[in-house]
This record gives C-alpha cells, structure tokens and sequence, in this order.
C-alpha cells in the first residue's frame, strides 16, 4: 500500500522518558506489524534531544518525528507534575494548526496532554489515551474524581484502605504521592487530567491480560467502571525494545562481564532514571550487596544530600565518580564479584542476558514490564509517584517479587539489604518467584505473537482507524 494510503496516527506524549519510551515503541510496532503511518510530536527537552539523537538510527519508514519547542514558563522550586503541566499548556498552543496539516486519522495522547482532546473535537479527530502505568493506577485514576466528591480531608487518613471497585483494596500508605495531599498543585493537576480520560475513544495500556486479569475484569465488567463510562480498555503490552543498541565500549564491557558468569546469577540494581538515594542509603545499600556475597550490577548516581530518596529528571552523568560516595575499598573489595556503573546501564540488554537473575529495582511501570517480559524476579524498593502501589501488586498479588521493609522515611539497613538479596538469589522463595517469573515471560511472548491478547487487542484499535479515515 502507497504510505499516503495508509491510516495516519499522530502520537503526543508528555515530554517525560517514562511516558515517550513505550509510546515510541507503540508508534514503531504500529508501523513495522500494522501498516500505519504515524507522527510522532514531541516536545524537545533536553533530556528527549538526547532520546532523538539516540533513536535516529532505528526511525522506520512511515514513522516522522515532529519537534515541538518547549516552553520557558517553569521555575526551579515548581514540582515535577506542575512543571510538566504548565509546560505543556503553553507548548501545545500552535497544536490545533499542527493537526490541520496533518489531518491524522486518530490522535494517541498520554495522561498528562489531555489538553489535546478540546482541539480535536473541534477538528473530529478521534482520541485515544495511552495510559503509561499500571491497570490498578488506571483503575484508582478513574474513581478518584468519585472519591474526590465523597472523600472529606485527605485519603491518607481514611481509616482502613482505599477501596476501588472490584479491585483490590490499596493501603493509604502506599498511594501515589500525587493524591496524599490534596491541598497542592499537583493533586490538581492529576486530578484534572485523569477526569478527561471519559472523554477519549480508547484507553490503551501496557500491560497484558495476564498479568492483572482481575483488574482488567473489573474495568470491564464492574457496574461502577459501566456506568462512568469507560471508554474500552485495550491491553497492548508489553512494550519495550526489541533490541538494545550499545552505545559505547562500557555498555559492551558490562555484556561481556555477564558473559562471564554464571546463570541466573547476577543482580541487577538501578533506581531508574529519576531516583535517587541518600547518601547514607548508598553505604548501607553496598555494605548489604557485599555481606550478600552475591554477583551484581550496581547502577549509581551521585547521591542526595537529603536523608532520604529524591526525584529528579535532571542530567546525572557529569561528574559522576562513585568512589567519591561509596564506602572506602568497596569497589576493590568486591572485583570481580560485582560490577559498579556510573549514572546508567543498558538496562533491557542486561535484563535479557542469561546470567541475570534478579532485578533490585524503583518499580517504575516500564523497568517493571521489562522485567517481567524476561523472566526476571525483582526485589521491589519502591521511591515515588505510584511506585508503591506497583510494589504490592507484584509481591501479593503477582508473587513475582519481595519487598524491603521501609520504616517510614528511615534508611533501609545493611542487613535488610542482605536478606532479600539472598532470598531472591539462592533462597526458596526466589525460586518460586523466578517460576511465576517465566511463566509471565512466556504469556508475555504469547500476547503479541500473531491471534495473542495484545496484538489482537492493538488490531481492534487499528480497525477502528481504518474505519475513520474510510
């Protein structure tokens, strides 16, 4: 079929890595399995130049990146979510012309751009919400408006849990740290965007009917989700790279270190790209890797000067010497044994090497699905946003992982550090989550083969854009 005969979908995520990166590879699957064209606007921080510059030698045909420059209206001392909102209202003032000139067939939005969804009713051009997290955070997002309107003074202290219809019930504590206060901006902001997600033709998720089929069955099926209403959900997970490109000679001397061990023997550790610990936790974070006496990766950045973790999406990577804040003689001490990596590692790569066998990770929805689309356990030590809800749903409910114990905002011990290194690397228990671990890996193959539940969920939606543009 001639490219201008194709089915054409325009792509806006926020800039943030964790929303484009699955959405980018959502776009390139859509091209490569599915015959779309798809453009792919993007608002061009610093932080997503480096992403372009990056995914430039992988651009398919039928798949054109569109900058959008960014918009000078954020101060240092806004939060993350203000500053992400705030930004993108002003950047998104020239969309309405973008769009008339390029008269898609359908317009994929993610979470936070549902600006977008006023521009395109006045040009009838259906959208579709690219929901970046995990179902129970889209399950909780879409009752909150209800609980909003229900819920005198803050959720966090209601007694007992927060219940969700037919889900299960999820502890205050482990709310995401956008809904437990509600006086600040950025609950307002959450709040007014997840509001608009009624509004959409089509929610799509990266996830897959098995990983949390009861949560997909009450977005279904619950008379509350019903009578909302909610768009349908279309499962299209797990997106993550088909392949990772080593960008340099120290992503190939990790590889080649991994090739030198044994199976299923290695720790990955890395907090993702916006965490970052203490550094008093960083000490007692090596000081357990160590006493563990277990092969790992240990992925660093240089540490917060408050007591506990920080988020922050800025640029880590200069000056960044981890003997500077790692315990004196650790990296010599643990040679051979261990392996330390300033600032980032080739994360999907080492998660599909055969000698990985554990992930210490933040659970951020995208390291978790990467994971787990490898068969790969984790130890859950989750930091901010909904991470926390993402860390219960894989220990009790998925029974992939284990969880540190976090006494409030105190530093997690050597010893606890220890514990659930060894219970995952050699213990019983760890056997036990690496099988459920495989069992996942394979449904998740299964899912996007040819007639799976992802790729047949992503065919609907593609049926419904050739509909449009007929």
């Amino acid at each position: 079929m001639a490219e201008e005969m194709k089915p054409h979908v325009a792509f806006l995520p926020s800039p943030g890595m964790g929303h484009i990166t699955p959405l980018f590879q959502l776009a390139k699957r859509l091209v490569l399995r599915h015959g779309i064209r798809v453009s792919f606007l993007v608002i061009t921080t610093a932080a997503v130049q480096n992403f372009l510059h990056s995914a430039a030698s992988t651009l398919s045909p039928g798949l054109s990146i569109i900058k959008v420059p960014p918009a000078d209206v954020i101060t240092a001392d806004m939060p993350v979510l203000t500053q992400t909102c705030l930004s993108l209202r002003e950047s998104l003032k020239p969309l309405k012309s973008i769009l008339i000139q390029l008269n898609p067939n359908a317009l994929i939005i993610d979470m936070f751009t549902t600006d977008a969804i006023d521009v395109c009713t006045d040009l009838s051009v259906p959208v579709y919400s690219f929901f970046p997290a995990s179902t129970i955070l889209l399950a909780f997002s879409l009752h909150l408006p209800t609980l909003d309107h229900e819920i005198e003074g803050e959720y966090v202290d209601v007694p007992g849990p927060i219940q969700v219809p037919g889900c299960k019930p999820i502890r205050t504590a482990d709310l995401l740290d956008q809904v437990k206060n509600r006086k600040i901006d950025e609950y307002k902001w959450y709040l007014f965007h997840v509001n608009r997600l009624r509004f959409v033709a089509g929610i799509l998720i990266n996830t897959w009917e098995n990983l949390d089929r009861s949560t997909l069955k009450a977005l279904r099926e619950n008379s509350f989700f019903q009578n909302l209403p909610t768009p349908r959900i279309y499962p299209v997970g797990p997106l993550i790279k088909d392949e990772e490109h080593l960008t340099d000679h120290k992503d190939e001397e990790i590889i080649a270190w991994l090739d030198t061990q044994p199976r299923e023997s290695v720790l990955l550790v890395s907090f993702g790209s916006g965490g970052i610990l203490s550094g008093e936790q960083i000490i007692e974070l090596a000081l357990g890797l160590e006493m563990s006496q277990q092969r790992f990766i240990l992925v660093v950045r240089r540490p917060a000067h408050a007591k506990a973790a920080v988020v922050s999406f800025g640029n880590h990577d200069e000056d960044n010497n981890p003997s500077e804040y790692l315990p004196d003689g650790f990296v010599e001490r643990t040679r051979g044994v261990g392996l330390v990596v300033p600032a980032w590692a080739p994360q999907v790569a080492v998660l599909r090497h055969p000698s990985t066998g554990a992930f210490l990770s933040h659970c951020g929805w995208n390291s978790t699905v990467e994971s787990l689309a490898h068969g790969v356990p984790m130890i859950a030590w989750p930091l901010y946003a909904e991470q926390r809800m993402n860390a219960a749903l894989l220990v009790e409910e998925v029974g992939v992982a284990v969880r540190v114990r976090i006494a409030g905002e105190e530093v997690v011990g050597r010893e606890e550090v220890e514990r659930v290194v060894r219970m995952v690397i050699e213990g019983e228990e760890g056997k036990g989550m690496r099988s459920r671990a495989r069992e996942l890996k394979e449904t998740a193959r299964q899912a996007f083969d040819s007639g799976g539940s992802s790729f047949d969920s992503l065919c609907s939606v593609v049926e419904s854009w050739k509909t449009h543009g007929a």
